[in-house]
């Protein structure tokens, strides 16, 4: 499939099928990210997949509940990756803190679109997740306190003909100009 046409089908998921998902394609997803650039080569993430059911259940628990339980149809999903932030190069961290911008997390975004393409190629859909009790998943995955997660992913089979209408996008003289403001 052309990359365009891979972008304009991806969509969040957020109702997956009760099917597990093959640890080769959890794998491919892995590579993709793997391969994603970084500032500086600094490659500051870490990935932890949680597949086995009873401690996917345990994390769900513990990362939507209460204030959280926007995203309790986390649930569903048959794959929750966590997206940890590592250490970034003290080059990038120099350059990022002249610039004013958190080259890691500019990073972990490509890392992760790289990961959720590559899902959608191999007819997986996921969903990115920025809110979820931190301090939950940290204590279920054994996640120093000292670490970051910036991301929850849901990961799984999915029905197409159950998401919703596509959301609407700026057209393109809203959102890009020439030689100028």
């Amino acid at each position: 499939m052309a990359l365009l046409d891979l972008i304009k089908q991806r969509k969040s998921v957020r109702e997956f099928l009760d099917k597990p998902v093959e640890r080769e394609k959890i794998e491919m997803c892995l590579e993709a990210a793997r391969l994603a650039p970084s500032e500086s080569n600094s490659q500051p993430w870490r990935f932890i997949v949680v597949d086995d059911k009873e401690l996917k259940g345990k994390l769900c628990d513990a990362a939507f509940g209460g204030l959280y339980f926007i995203n309790t149809f986390c649930k569903t999903a048959p794959v929750i990756v966590a997206v940890i932030s590592e250490k970034s190069k003290f080059i990038a961290r120099i350059g990022g803190m002249f610039r004013g911008v958190k080259f890691y997390l500019i990073d972990i975004g490509i890392t992760c679109e790289h990961f959720v393409l590559e899902a959608e190629e191999l007819g997986l859909g996921t969903c990115w997740i920025g809110w979820f009790n931190e301090r939950g998943v940290k204590s279920v995955l054994n996640i120093p306190q000292n670490k970051k997660i910036d991301i929850l992913i849901a990961l799984g089979y999915y029905d197409r003909s159950k998401l919703g209408p596509e959301h609407g996008r700026e057209p393109m003289d809203k959102i890009a100009s020439f030689n100028s403001y």
